[in-house]
């Protein structure tokens, strides 16, 4: 009895090696099947804040085509301003085994967090757009967010260069709203310490929320019982938002507004009268460029031909970092800007009229 279950024992040894010789087995990135040896397509999450606003679409549905292009696949979630969905939806990512972590940070300090769980993955992680503050992040990759800021109080300046300024931030939370303020006040102080300008109101608005912005812009005005000559805001939600106030007060188009983001609806504006000024940032240039540079960082290969490197330190680290530049638009070159880019269509622009 003894002999005869050593004999099957041996058998059945025998038939799990023989099973697992044909089962196929993974190696790093290649699958060995039948005696072929297959690449397995490089595999690039990517993690959004927002899709409530035009811009985020067009990011989202322009990085996948520059990623996809390149043979990779993208996974992409979108946390809606919710930090913990944010840090949530990255680690589903991170254990579905992508390759690279492409993110964009609704709070800039939170999401540290997932930078650390994704090293503990071996994952590289880029910035996109946003810089995760307080990690060692691999590359950040955006526009310029503090020469955003300069370019919109140069132009408003121009216009009105005495008077009282509201100035309506972005989101506390986001790095980018800090840098553009930076800029918007490194034009603004000397004019401000000479007397000049009058910053009569300065507030962030919660998580980018237009009904935030409405809710600052009446409270500024209450304050200075309708007596403002000039509005810096973040971005063309928050511009839209007060423009909408000034058109309840009877204001528009008297007080110079200035936003960023080149959305469709504020370039209307623009051409209506109402808004001076926005700041386009080619979208697809960008993408192009996070594409190549997560589908390179994913496979260990060089960036130096993507762009200049320069480093932005985000509090723990100097971070390596492409920054694009952006354009001013005004009534006198939305034709060859965003229009001769195709960002958007001259007949959505101009609402099929003639200009």
């Amino acid at each position: 009895m003894l002999v005869l279950f050593l004999i099957l024992l041996g058998c059945e040894e025998q038939q799990n090696q023989n099973n697992d010789s044909k089962a196929p087995s993974k190696t790093g990135s290649y699958t060995l099947n039948d005696e072929q040896l297959v690449e397995n397509p490089i595999k690039i999450g990517f993690a959004m804040d927002t899709l409530t606003e035009e811009r985020w679409v067009k990011d989202r549905d322009l990085f996948k085509e520059s990623v996809e292009a390149l043979g990779a696949e993208v996974e992409v979630m979108a946390s809606h301003g919710d930090d913990a969905l944010q840090i949530w939806q990255a680690e589903t990512m991170i254990s579905q085994g992508i390759d690279l972590l492409v993110i964009v940070p609704h709070n800039a300090e939170s999401t540290a967090a997932i930078v650390e769980k994704a090293h503990s993955a071996g994952i590289k992680v880029v910035s996109y757009d946003r810089l995760v503050k307080n990690a060692e992040v691999e590359m950040y990759v955006s526009y310029d967010n503090e020469q955003v800021g300069v370019l919109q109080a140069q132009a408003i300046t121009e216009l009105v260069p005495k008077g009282k300024y509201v100035y309506i931030g972005g989101a506390e939370t986001d790095n980018n709203a800090h840098m553009a303020k930076k800029g918007v006040f490194e034009v603004l102080q000397p004019l401000i310490d000479k007397g000049d300008i009058t910053v009569v109101f300065d507030q962030w608005t919660k998580d980018w929320v237009p009904t935030y912005a409405k809710e600052n812009m009446r409270i500024a005005l209450d304050a200075n019982h309708n007596d403002i000559d000039a509005v810096i805001a973040a971005n063309d939600a928050t511009a839209g938002a007060v423009i909408e106030v000034l058109e309840e007060r009877g204001l528009a188009g008297k007080i110079p507004v200035a936003g960023q983001d080149a959305d469709l609806a504020a370039v209307q504006r623009i051409v209506e009268g109402k808004q001076t000024m926005t700041i386009y940032k080619p979208i697809k240039e960008l993408t192009k460029i996070a594409g190549e540079l997560a589908f390179k960082l994913a496979k260990g290969e060089g960036i130096e031909d993507l762009g200049e490197v320069v480093k932005v330190n985000n509090g723990k680290m100097e971070v390596p970092s492409i920054l694009l530049s952006p354009t001013v638009v005004t009534q006198t070159n939305i034709e060859e800007t965003i229009i001769a880019d195709g960002f958007h269509l001259k007949g959505d622009v101009y609402l099929n009229r003639d200009k």
